[in-house]
């Protein structure tokens, strides 16, 4: 028998009850701790079930991440959910399957290695059978996954690592699929919240009088500088908040950096360096020394569905529905708000709009626990486009200065790399103290939780992806955090990833520049990693590289990144015309995600992954003054248009042989870099500021 390791995700959570089940009329139940938000896990996580179930995909149910049923994985973030949990669910499945024979050959008096599945149905050679369902009565899955049993090998496989339709298309299609702004529950009210437009402002007074004349039937919750209201319906709520706001005062808030020195103000506030990666001697050996500077702003998750809670509270326990990607570390929060055992919390995950980060999500599930504790029936709270454009955490600006040192040849012998951020990360359930926005309002106030960064090891944050995978002797990489923290920040899509490739990537294309090498030839003169290489000769086969004749004020760019460094292999190339205003008119994407369970799936993800950052890139930066955020609405802080969308070509090479990779992150970074060497390419104009706006190309072109 081919030995197997038990996945970490499944040694966390041993007992297969926790992943698999067998329901009435030929269901399989399935399990995770990840959640499904919109980047089509749930079908990935079916496929891998029925395979190794030897059960059609249509009989799978993926059910919601529950605190209280499911495997707890803690969050759906790093590109993991198919490395953790689908390792995890083919393991438990294998093992499923395997005590299910067992169970019929005992039951039949058939010798195990004479039995077949098909469909859940187990037979011997006489054709007697017994289905999976019928067995569920006599084995107990309530036993721990053991080590040495290995799951099907890939030519064994005939619905992983291959395309499947998505499960949950066809609900979204014909409107019928539930997301957490449709659920309602009986008796349930409707919340709403005032926060103070300056940053970090403490309420001083409400006219509390005025306010019950002229809402009677409003309720009104104050908790320290927490204020909200609970009405019996939406309409009723945000009239009271409309009139709330106007009878109350505040102090005044912390002060903003100027928007316009972003860059300087994080180089010159106080700071914790570290050492990220040092390798070999920096010196002046070589002939050239290059030096340039990269800034990436401050940027909205800027999910579409602002950020929705549901929270009951019953006999001295809470329930909350949320949209939340870490059921389990909001659950602990929300324990430590309230003072309350974990076990006494309850968090269902119901589907929002993708965010892919750390959103509004979890803030406003204790939003609605407070009012509806306050309330003593179900409250609904939905936060209003200005909140959730406003008031959840943003991904961290960052600033990059690059050195490296040519040989005589055009080599690269020395690499620099200092960024300077903010921490990335800021989650609920990882400190003693609690992440969430409501509780540093509240009297007495929760100590403010600021953004980390954890290790390389684990992931990183804004240093994630700051080490080049290219072959340089001697390398010194230096993160220095920012400590103070007057903009909110934490975990958006790729963290630091998205900067620091971006930085990296357009440098390649400087330096290629100065070395005299086509940007192509000089990346794969420093890459011996062969599959890295490889996605860079595909991508430029797909777009036929130095080969294509391109107008006036047309221009091509090529990077390349593998996530994390051992993720996902993405390289990719951008067309962007010039004529009128910076578009990217095509993308080609060549990608390398190890085995891909569903291939179409992993394009969907690159895709849309490759369209976010068209947005970021040419669009997104939260603007603010001195005293407030100014970027509460789409004309404030404008993304990219149906109209704008690029076309995108992506090329898989899928390696079922190997182990997954993760896919929803790895087109960020390279997509940015891209474009802006493709601006210079069409140009001549180097940009090293996102977004790359008219105004910052015009100021450029001035400045030369």
């Amino acid at each position: 028998m081919r030995e197997a390791v038990i996945p970490k995700s499944l040694a966390a959570n041993p007992f297969l009850s926790r992943w698999i089940g067998f329901e009435s009329e030929g269901i399989v139940r399935l399990s995770s701790g990840k959640v499904d938000i919109g980047q089509g896990i749930s079908t990935a996580l079916a496929q891998i079930a029925a395979d190794e179930l030897d059960v059609a995909l249509s009989r799978i149910r993926v059910l919601p991440a529950d605190t209280h049923s499911s495997p707890n994985e803690e969050v759906t973030s790093g590109s993991l959910s198919v490395q953790d949990s689908g390792l995890a669910i083919r393991h438990a499945a294998a093992h499923v399957r395997s005590l299910m024979l067992e169970a019929a050959a005992r039951l039949l008096a058939i010798s195990k290695d004479k039995l077949r599945v098909e469909d859940g149905i187990i037979s011997g050679p006489d054709n007697r059978g017994l289905s999976y369902w019928e067995l569920s009565s006599h084995v107990s899955l309530d036993c721990e996954a053991r080590a040495g049993l290995a799951p099907k090998t890939s030519g064994e496989r005939h619905i992983a690592d291959f395309s499947a339709a998505r499960l949950d298309i066809p609900g979204r299609v014909f409107g019928c699929h539930i997301f957490i702004q449709d659920i309602g529950l009986p008796d349930m009210q409707h919340g709403r919240i005032l926060r103070p437009i300056q940053h970090r402002a403490k309420l001083t007074t409400v006219n509390d009088i005025a306010f019950q004349n002229a809402c009677p039937h409003v309720l009104l919750v104050r908790n320290g500088s927490f204020l909200g209201v609970v009405a019996q319906s939406e309409h009723e709520a945000e009239e009271a908040i409309k009139k709330l706001a106007s009878l109350t005062q505040w102090t005044a808030g912390m002060a903003l950096p100027e928007m316009t020195g972003l860059s300087s103000w994080l180089k010159a506030q106080p700071h914790v360096s570290t050492i990220v990666e040092q390798r070999g001697i920096i010196g002046e050996s070589g002939t050239r020394r290059i030096t340039r500077s990269y800034t990436k702003p401050f940027i909205a998750h800027a999910s579409i569905g602002p950020s929705t809670a549901i929270a009951t509270w019953q006999n001295g326990r809470l329930e909350v529905i949320s949209h939340s990607q870490g059921v389990f570390n909001l659950q602990r929060d929300l324990a430590l708000v309230f003072g309350l055992p974990t076990e006494s919390v309850r968090v269902t995950h119901a589907e929002g709009a993708g965010c892919y980060g750390h959103n509004g999500a979890d803030d406003v599930a204790l939003d609605a626990a407070l009012l509806a504790r306050a309330a003593g029936v179900p409250v609904r709270v939905q936060w209003s486009r200005a909140d959730e454009l406003t008031q959840a955490p943003f991904g961290a600006a960052m600033h990059i200065d690059l050195a490296a040192q040519l040989d005589k040849s055009g080599r690269i012998i020395a690499w620099e790399h200092d960024l300077y951020s903010n921490g990335h990360v800021a989650r609920p359930g990882r400190s003693t103290n609690p992440a969430l926005l409501a509780a540093f309002s509240l009297a007495p106030p929760a100590p403010r939780f600021e953004a980390g960064d954890p290790p390389l090891a684990a992931g990183g944050g804004a240093q994630r992806n700051s080490v080049p995978l290219y072959d340089i002797p001697n390398m010194m990489i230096r993160q220095h955090r920012v400590l103070p923290a007057p903009i909110r920040t934490s975990s958006l899509r790729s963290l630091g990833a998205y900067g620091n490739i971006f930085a990296i990537e357009s440098f390649m294309d400087e330096l290629a520049a100065e070395a005299g090498i086509d940007p192509l030839d000089f990346r794969l003169l420093h890459l011996l990693d062969e599959r890295a290489r490889s996605v860079l000769e595909t991508v430029a086969e797909m777009a036929r590289w130095g080969k294509t004749a391109l107008p006036e004020g047309r221009g091509r760019g090529l990077a390349f990144a593998r996530y994390k460094n051992t993720s996902g292999y993405c390289a990719v190339i951008a067309e962007v015309d010039m004529e009128r205003k910076t578009r990217v008119t095509e993308l080609w994407l060549a990608v390398d995600v190890g085995e891909a369970i569903n291939p179409d799936g992993v394009i969907n993800q690159i895709e849309g992954g490759a369209i976010q950052s068209v947005s970021w890139t040419l669009k997104e930066e939260v603007s603010f003054s001195r005293t407030a955020l100014n970027c509460g609405s789409w004309s404030s802080y404008p993304i990219l248009r149906f109209s704008e969308v690029p076309q995108v070509n992506v090329k898989l090479t899928n390696r079922p042989e190997t182990p997954p990779l993760g896919a929803g992150e790895c087109a960020q970074g390279p997509t940015a870099a891209a474009i802006a060497n493709a601006v210079h390419a069409a140009l001549g104009i180097r940009i090293r500021q996102t977004p790359i706006t008219r105004d910052r190309i015009i100021q450029e072109m001035d400045a030369s």
